[in-house]
């Protein structure tokens, strides 16, 4: 079994936040686990032999509260240290990245580099610590040095790779989109997407489209197509293909347990909605984190023939559109409490080998819940995370990425128990600045990968339907944030 002490104030904590832990192997894969607390330890029986590390929701002093993984480590009878354990995992994980992305020996960063000489020197003093209460103290001082200086020194390598690419001119429109809200759309919201945005997307949902079988409600999603194509706004349709019960009509679980039924009706809903808007809509989603969520158990095989069967329908109605495969929970922590789903990399992988007709790759990056694949992660994380997916072969497009605004609860959050603080913050608790600072970095981080070509907001106007509390960059009367304001600002720099 493995096992961490956790220390708090020079002795054994007395709480440790574990919703959203688990074990991940050596080859980055969530492993299923029993992870329990009791004592300051956290105890862990894996159901997998070799190496794991425990990723958990963890304080760290001037970076915020993060979701941060130990070092891969073998099972001992002795606990380890879980301080020492974090700090280890996050040098190990940052001498890696610099030597990808060759800043090792870069002339500018001769004072930054000297900090991740300061922290390996903190961590050899841990391993010699008197007492594992000393070593949990000077390993806590590792960890937040590790954690600052990866984050600087991803953003400086950001910086670095966004002048390249606009000098070589591989910066072009449309790159910054969002999501808009089927609500009644008003000739304000046009004006402040047109100030803001290259292109919007329009949530193509199934349950609403047709809520009893073969009776169709166009009407929300016409008047908004109709609005954006009368003013030349260029229009993302999301998605064809997805799984969530949100997106399910009830009628169709009658089908549940006939998969030719459910993929023939799938075939017969995306032929309808590309037909209707086919002269409207170039860039389809067509499936969506189905990967992650099944609500009908469908298994490997049946996915993939999903997956297939929509890019083909979108590649033969749309000849000249552009066709996604949105992957969502980049991090695949769902893999390890339901095993019927597929780790993101894995399915990635396979739509590349199988040879399955589509353009690029969606990643959803949504962060402040306290859900499976929205626990908050610091910086240097979201880059070596977005660098792996840069690597499947394919364009790739953040199709949606979102931080909340307020920590302010909502007469629904209290009845559900959601809220926007249970899933970490970065630095400071979630407001209008620092969302704003948020975007900045990770758009910044974003656009500076190559194969990164847009970017798209998740949620245009806060509303009480969306699924991150005040994640919209407008508030609900249409008045605009500080994160508005500030990506119109950005948007100008890079393009004039």
């Amino acid at each position: 079994m493995l096992s961490f002490a956790a220390y708090s104030e020079g002795k054994l904590a007395d709480k440790v936040n574990l919703s959203g832990a688990y074990l991940v192997g050596s080859d980055d894969i969530p492993l299923r686990a029993d992870i329990t607390f009791a004592k300051g330890i956290i105890s862990c029986k894996k159901r997998a032999a070799g190496p794991a590390g425990l990723a958990l929701l963890w304080d760290v002093p001037g970076v915020g509260s993060i979701l941060l993984e130990t070092i891969r480590v073998q099972e001992r009878d002795r606990p380890y240290v879980l301080q020492v354990e974090l700090a280890r995992g996050r040098l190990m994980r940052l001498l890696n990245k610099l030597e990808d992305w060759g800043l090792l020996d870069h002339a500018d960063l001769s004072e930054v580099l000297s900090q991740v000489d300061g922290v390996r020197g903190l961590l050899i003093q841990a391993l010699q610590a008197d007492s594992p209460a000393e070593a949990a103290r000077i390993g806590e001082e590792a960890l937040r040095q590790a954690v600052l200086v990866s984050e600087e020194l991803s953003l400086h390598y950001a910086a670095l790779l966004l002048e390249r690419k606009k000098q070589s001119g591989g910066l072009s429109r449309p790159v910054f989109g969002c999501t808009i809200h089927l609500d009644k759309p008003s000739e304000l919201s046009r004006k402040r997407l047109a100030s803001a945005f290259d292109f919007v997307t329009v949530p193509i949902v199934w349950r609403d489209i047709e809520p009893s079988e073969q009776t169709f409600n166009w009407k929300p999603l016409d008047a908004w197509v109709e609005l954006l194509s009368k003013h030349n706004i260029p229009i993302r349709g999301s998605a064809l293909l997805s799984f969530s019960e949100k997106q399910v009509p009830d009628w169709l679980y009658i089908w549940e347990h006939d998969f030719d039924t459910i993929r023939d009706l799938a075939f017969e809903h995306a032929c309808r909605v590309i037909n209707r808007y086919g002269q409207y809509i170039q860039t389809w989603v067509v499936a969506s984190g189905i990967h992650a969520t099944n609500c009908f158990t469908f298994n490997f095989e049946q996915l993939m023939e999903l997956t297939r069967m929509t890019a083909a329908l979108t590649k033969q109605l749309c000849p000249r559109g552009t066709a996604i495969i949105e992957l969502v929970a980049p991090w695949g922590e769902y893999y390890a409490r339901n095993q019927r789903t597929i780790p993101p990399t894995l399915y990635a992988d396979m739509a590349v080998q199988s040879g399955i007709n589509f353009d690029a790759f969606g990643l959803k990056c949504l962060f402040g819940l306290a859900m499976d694949g929205m626990y908050v992660r610091d910086m240097f994380q979201v880059s070596a995370m977005l660098d792996h997916y840069c690597k499947l072969g394919k364009p790739l497009h953040i199709t949606g990425v979102e931080v909340p605004s307020s920590t302010e609860r909502r007469p629904s959050d209290v009845e559900s128990g959601v809220s926007a603080v249970d899933g970490g913050m970065w630095h400071e608790p979630w407001s209008e600045e620092i969302q704003a600072q948020w975007l900045r970095q990770f758009a910044e981080i974003a656009l500076s990968k190559s194969a990164i070509e847009t970017i798209a907001w998740q949620e245009f106007v806060d509303h009480q339907d969306q699924m991150i509390p005040h994640g919209g960059l407008l508030r609900a009367d249409l008045t605009p944030k500080t994160t508005y304001n500030r990506l119109v600002e950005m948007r100008s720099e890079l393009f004039g």
